[in-house]
């Protein structure tokens, strides 16, 4: 069974950070991801990372947010800097079968989500 639970939200001013983690058990070295919603808009993907190597995350996060893995730890983390308020939404992790992680918002499995908050 996949189990998969984020930590790290909060809220912070504008500029400041928060490094957001995800327990992941139930599967290893498969495609992981950090998607994100805010109220009325869909669910952005925001940063992916495949079995192992790196990641690579979307244009509108693109030099303030870093995603990483520690396999051995089953942990995806997402590094957050320099945070605007317009990254105010709940922040969810994901895990798709397979190793790669192709351009779709097709995830198999999914946390709870994380409320981030940035005011200005």
């Amino acid at each position: 069974q996949v189990h998969m639970q984020e930590s790290g939200g909060g809220s912070v001013q504008a500029g400041g950070s928060l490094r957001l983690s995800c327990v992941v058990s139930g599967v290893s070295y498969t495609c992981l991801g950090w998607f994100r919603q805010a109220p009325g808009k869909e669910r952005e993907r925001i940063a992916t990372i495949p079995g192992s190597g790196s990641g690579t995350v979307a244009e509108s996060v693109k030099g303030r947010f870093t995603i990483s893995r520690d396999n051995p730890k089953n942990t995806l983390y997402l590094q957050m800097n320099t945070l605007k308020p317009e990254d105010t939404a709940i922040y969810y992790c994901a895990a798709r079968r397979g190793w790669s992680c192709p351009a779709t918002n097709e995830y198999d499995y999914w946390g709870q989500g994380t409320q981030v908050t940035v005011s200005s």
